[in-house]
């Protein structure tokens, strides 16, 4: 995102709440914005999605009743809102296994909550943008593909394929971590403005005509090409680089929560 993307999507969110839910639970880690907000097309009503990592406490992971490694929240107002976190361990396991969603999350420039042991995090995060995380990608694209084909499309089912695909691309070239639609756009010059437009204006629910499916399902054949190209040409590890550093950054932060009392 530019600063101004980022400027303009911090209009849209109330950044003070979004704290006060994501410290409501466990210690956090981190929160950060992710869906529409974070791909560049949300409209008014769009829901927001709050995501991150919290911190349990030694006690609450080695005692009897181990306290739960993901906490869920959602309200309806004075915003339609989820806040889905994982403790860190679980966090760190998702990020060595080839996962966009947490890579995503991770490297989210709409930062609600930062720490210090985020900002290592997302050093270690770096390390693990592997090749076989085109996975990912490819079987969320054909997803959002078929949901095309399905009776009553709409410009956010096409501009989900679009992203995705294009942040897929991206990765596998770069090894950078861009879910910015706005943002791809400017890089790969597709053209995508008008829908994007479309989408930001509350056409959220806009049927796509038959000809609109038809001219950008070949764009989307091309582009699914084109991944598949970028990976096989990708020069990303096959396996997570900063594994074990994660594991001893896991360990090392549990251990500081050792001499704190239990809530």
């Amino acid at each position: 995102m530019t600063p101004n993307q980022l400027e303009e999507t911090w209009t849209l969110l109330d950044r003070a709440m979004l704290e006060g839910i994501a410290r409501r639970g466990p210690e956090p880690v981190f929160a950060t914005v992710s869906g529409a907000h974070l791909y560049g097309f949300a409209s008014p009503d769009s829901d927001v999605d709050l995501r991150g990592a919290f911190l349990l406490s030694a006690r609450e992971v080695l005692g009897l009743h181990p306290a739960a490694e993901t906490i869920t929240f959602s309200e309806k107002e004075p915003v339609d809102l989820d806040w889905v976190a994982h403790d860190i361990r679980k966090f760190a396991r998702l990020l060595t296994n080839h996962n966009g969603y947490v890579l995503e999350q991770l490297f989210s420039p709409l930062v609600v909550v930062a720490t210090p042991a985020f900002h290592e995090l997302r050093e270690l995060g770096r390390g693990c943008v592997t090749r076989p995380t085109v996975r990912h990608y490819l079987g969320f694209a054909q997803g959002r593909r078929k949901r095309l084909l399905e009776p009553a499309p709409t410009v956010k089912h096409l501009l989900y394929a679009y992203r995705i695909l294009l942040t897929g691309i991206h990765m596998m070239r770069t090894g950078e971590v861009v879910a910015n639609l706005p943002a791809l756009d400017g890089i790969f010059g597709i053209g995508l403005g008008d829908l994007i437009e479309r989408k930001r204006q509350g056409a959220e629910k806009m049927l796509l005509g038959e000809d609109e499916v038809a001219f950008h399902a070949k764009r989307l054949d091309e582009l699914e090409a084109r991944l598949h190209e970028a990976h096989e040409q990708s020069q990303l590890p096959e396996v997570p680089a900063t594994a074990s550093a994660l594991e001893d950054f896991v360990i090392r932060l549990r251990l500081s929560r050792l001499d704190r009392p239990h809530r």
